[in-house]
């Protein structure tokens, strides 16, 4: 299939429009080594972050681009560090271009936050600024928090002992205090998200149970359906890998 295909399709499950203000400038082609519009993209690789061992199953592939959550160039820079420039030399050396959904996906209709809603059942759900809002059979905390880790394979943390109802999810850091604020305005039992602010969240939370599973977890599963989406409509036009590369945290 043609670059410019495949684009039109990427915008259209996430338009760039519906992206948040700080990410103009880093969705999209960035890193374009098809040079032209007209080039063939037979392989495609899709993943969260774009890490060393990430660009070299890539490569083992033969993708000619790699459709991302994170983009590997999120900072202005001055300076190339060396860990950068090994991961560019891989992509340079090999041919991949890298192509950034981050908060785009995040917004859209079937992306990363509709993927875990349907994954924990909400009902009624609701798109907020900070991620959906939804309903869910009344449940204790201690039964939710075991079915979000086995859901989402991963440790998390949690704090908060009451029966759930009223669901708010948010993949990727949204334990911030505006997110915190607009789960207390819409009544909400549980807010489920990564990287949990102490002062901000934690102690402000009132008798909010709050949960903590992690950035990877809570974003990966939206990528891996991505990539199956991309395998079911593009059918023979392309072959589509997903490249899962979990960062191994661990709770003992």
């Amino acid at each position: 299939m043609k670059q410019e295909e495949l684009i039109q399709l990427l915008e259209q499950i996430a338009p760039p429009e519906i992206a948040d203000d700080f990410d103009n400038g880093r969705i999209g082609m960035i890193l374009d080594l098809l040079f032209t519009k007209n080039r063939e993209i037979n392989k495609i690789a899709v993943t969260l972050d774009v890490t060393d061992d990430v660009l070299q199953k890539a490569a083992n592939f033969k993708a000619d681009i790699l459709i991302c959550h994170h983009t590997p160039l999120f900072h202005p820079i001055m300076v190339i560090p060396d860990y950068l420039a090994k991961r560019l030399k891989i992509a340079f050396d090999n041919n991949i271009s890298i192509y950034a959904m981050h908060t785009n996906y995040d917004n859209a209709d079937d992306g990363i936050n509709t993927v875990l809603a349907d994954m924990f059942g909400l009902r009624n759900v609701v798109m907020t600024d900070f991620g959906i809002i939804g309903t869910i059979e009344s449940t204790p905390t201690a039964d939710f928090v075991k079915s979000v880790s086995e859901k989402l394979n991963a440790p998390l943390l949690y704090a908060g002992d009451k029966t759930i109802q009223k669901v708010m999810i948010c993949g990727g850091s949204c334990l911030n205090r505006h997110a915190l604020s607009i789960a207390k305005e819409n009544g909400v039992d549980a807010f489920l998200s990564s990287e949990l602010k102490h002062s901000d969240v934690l102690r402000e939370r009132g008798d909010m149970t709050i949960i903590d599973a992690g950035h990877y977890a809570t974003e990966n599963p939206g990528m891996r359906v991505l990539a199956e989406r991309l395998k079911k409509e593009l059918g023979n036009k392309a072959e589509v890998l997903f490249i899962d590369d979990n960062p191994g945290l661990k709770s003992i």
